[in-house]
């Protein structure tokens, strides 16, 4: 494998390479401007990836935000029902496991 490298590195006339470097030196600086300004607005602070990335975190929030708004509505309904006597002992029996006289009471666990 090494001997094929070697192979090649001598098939590759540096003097041709220097050549065209000096001949179309516009060309060459073109192009290396291009791909530093592609680079540039690709992978900068403000550049493409980046504001993919935080588009995504924005989006997970936001989806994370609604779904604490809404238990915080189940929160104050529940707060709002929470001194009717029906509502007491409804988390009575769930919480506690409490149970009226007579009754049996079967606990089904889950996970």
């Amino acid at each position: 494998m090494l001997w094929r490298v070697k192979k090649i590195i001598k098939r590759i006339k540096f003097n041709t390479v220097l050549k065209y470097f000096q001949s179309n030196p516009k060309k060459i600086l073109f192009r290396v401007a291009a791909l530093l300004l592609l680079f540039w607005f690709l992978f900068d602070d403000y550049g493409i990836v980046k504001r993919v990335r935080m588009e995504i975190e924005y989006r997970l929030l936001l989806e994370r935000y609604n779904i604490e708004q809404q238990k915080m509505l189940d929160n104050e309904q529940r707060i709002q029902h929470a001194r009717e006597p029906d509502s007491i002992e409804k988390a009575a029996r769930e919480r506690y496991n409490f149970r009226k006289t007579g009754e049996t009471l079967f606990i089904i666990k889950g996970e």
